[in-house]
């Protein structure tokens, strides 16, 4: 396997979608779908992997590609169209005409209902795609048999029903139809008909259940139990369907779909060309900025850019935001609601995938160049006027102000440097008061690395909103550092970001890798501090019990517990061990005291 697939396979996404393998010559060999693309991807490179043509496949394989879509049924119907699309050599399965159903009410007088596969644009009006036929012909039967509609293919024109110009079949005579024909049906009867049947394609079934439930009740009355039978089982199919949303729309035709994401050093621009209501095309590439470009300026160049490599010549664009170019007889549009706004949307999701998994990838492969883009990110994101390569953070930990203890934790190059962790036991504050606590806490840190001549840390977290971040505040104005720091405090709730005189927080991207390691900063210092609260509050309750033995004093507790670990050895030791501990005199003293 080369090393860049080998690096492709560690950092695949965890989502629906369609997944593409190509060999040495670029040439597309295989289109899957998959509910989760990292497990159905790896799967293939497993060692137990059976089947000689899948083994021959995998063996040609030298690079892939991912599409994320919204569930697995979007995966199934783009897998669909790419399929016929490209007709991969090592994909069996639609690679003929053959495609989904669809739910079509006709554009004409007196509409009929039916299932097709071919969409024609006729103003008539589709539903689905439905990736198995049956269900598709389950919902049509139960409509049939709620509602009496025609089947026929008449021109059922007000003129010529007026003039007499048919005559009603037998699915008038055995009640499958109510004889629209002959205008015993009106057209407003029936076109409250198709407005009803149109929820219960869409998942709106009130109507239709109040109408079942009423001849359900109707049979039973009468005991024609096998009749009520019948309408229970539509009744429980209405129930157990539901209307789906899907990735392919036939009301979006002939359209070109992009959507992006960016940080400091680099854009990712994702493609979709969307031909006949479906996704033909899916392009992810990533685009190095060189001079600070704008979002605005690198869409516009990916645009043209784009559209040339695939030959689009579509004359409506998508996009997530406006643009100021205009490109001639092409519309440029930003949905703000819609099948068209979700598409969008979808094509921003996977930009944003690629991103993450290219930074994955630098992760492993250069790993100083994952540091630096993540601190000049950092640096802009909280406005300070250096990169944060040295942060120190701070949380306080009590129970009801007993056995306090402060705790600062430093992380440079945003990993923890464990070794220059330091806890602090307040001198001056009696009681749970941690606004004092914080302002006696940074004084005495950052006074000693004033008096030591250390490196000052370019950022200071502070565990807690504005008044732990006032208090701080106070003693770095007592040591002249206010200003020459940044300093910052995150609130856990809404994990909310408070600057000093400024009293709106700042709310960071929930995915932002920022927001990332302000919280692995703040955890680390609230898991330390409570980790030595814990210590200290431990031996607080084991010394008060041994200090109550008269005349033995704090050097020979610590002395006993040192040997012996805790204060039930000491009680079950006999006289002999204590002697050899602390002497005979004070071993006796121990010992009667737990003894008599």
């Amino acid at each position: 396997m080369n090393p860049s697939l080998e690096l492709q396979l560690k950092t695949l996404p965890s989502e629906p979608g369609v997944y593409r393998y190509y060999d040495k010559n670029d040439q597309l060999l295989y289109v899957g779908k998959a509910k989760n693309l990292k497990k159905r991807v790896l799967s293939y490179f497993n060692k137990n992997l059976s089947g000689y043509r899948i083994k021959i496949m995998v063996g040609k394989i030298q690079r892939l590609e991912t599409t994320i879509v919204n569930s697995e049924y979007d995966a199934l119907l783009l897998e669909n169209n790419l399929i016929k699309e490209y007709q991969p050599f090592y994909n069996v399965m639609l690679k003929d005409d053959k495609t989904y159903p669809w739910i079509c009410i006709k554009n004409e007088d007196f509409p009929r209902i039916f299932l097709t596969r071919n969409i024609i644009k006729d103003g008539s009006e589709y539903y689905g795609p439905y990736a198995k036929v049956r269900p598709a012909k389950v919902l049509l039967d139960t409509i049939k048999h709620i509602y009496k509609l025609r089947t026929c293919n008449l021109l059922l024109s007000p003129n010529k029903i007026e003039e007499g110009k048919y005559k009603v079949c037998l699915e008038y005579h055995i009640k499958n139809c109510e004889g629209p024909c002959e205008g015993l049906e009106s057209k407003i009867e029936y076109d409250e008909k198709i407005d009803a049947i149109r929820g219960i394609i869409k998942g709106d079934f009130r109507k239709a259940k109040d109408y079942l439930i009423n001849q359900m009740t109707k049979y039973a009355s009468n005991l024609q139990f096998e009749n009520a039978q019948i309408i229970k089982e539509r009744l429980d199919i209405l129930e157990d369907y539901q209307a789906k949303n899907t990735v392919v729309n036939p009301n979006i035709d002939d359209v070109d779909v992009f959507g992006m994401t960016s940080d400091e050093t680099a854009a990712y621009v994702n493609f979709f060309k969307i031909r006949n209501g479906n996704i033909i095309q899916s392009f992810t590439t990533e685009i190095k900025k060189i001079l600070e470009e704008t979002d605005e300026e690198i869409i516009e160049e990916a645009l043209i850019e784009i559209r040339q490599k695939f030959g689009s010549d579509s004359k409506e664009i998508l996009l997530p935001f406006h643009l100021s170019v205009e490109i001639p007889n092409v519309k440029l549009i930003v949905p703000k609601v819609g099948d068209k706004k979700r598409i969008v949307e979808l094509s921003e999701k996977n930009a944003k995938e690629y991103r993450l998994e290219k930074l994955k990838q630098v992760q492993i492969v250069d790993p100083e160049r994952h540091t630096n883009r993540i601190m000049a990110e950092m640096q802009k994101l909280l406005r300070m006027p250096v990169e944060p390569r040295h942060i120190e953070g701070f949380d306080n930990s009590n129970i009801q102000g007993t056995n306090p203890v402060s705790a600062c934790v430093v992380f440079k190059d945003g990993k923890a440097s464990k070794a220059d962790y330091r806890i602090f036991h307040p001198k001056t504050v009696e009681g749970p008061n941690d606004f004092a606590t914080m302002e006696e806490v940074i004084y005495r840190r950052y006074k000693r690395m004033l008096d030591e001549g250390e490196t000052l840390p370019q950022l200071i977290l502070i565990d807690g909103g504005k008044g732990q971040l006032s208090s701080a505040v106070k003693s770095l104005r007592l040591l002249g550092l206010y200003g020459k720091i940044t300093i910052i405090g995150i609130a856990k709730r809404l994990e909310e970001i408070f600057f000093p005189e400024d009293p709106i927080p700042l709310y960071l991207d929930k995915k932002s890798e920022t927001l990332k390691i302000l919280q692995r900063v703040r955890d680390e210092a609230h898991r330390f501090g409570v980790k030595h609260h814990r210590t200290r509050r431990k031996n607080s309750t084991i010394k008060s019990e041994l200090e109550d033995i008269t005349g033995i004093g704090e050097k020979t507790i610590e002395l006993l517990l040192a040997k012996l670990k805790s204060v039930k050895r000491i009680k079950e030791s006999n006289l002999e061990t204590l002697e050899e501990i602390l002497g005979k005199s004070k071993a006796k003293i121990v010992w009667e005291f737990f003894n008599t």
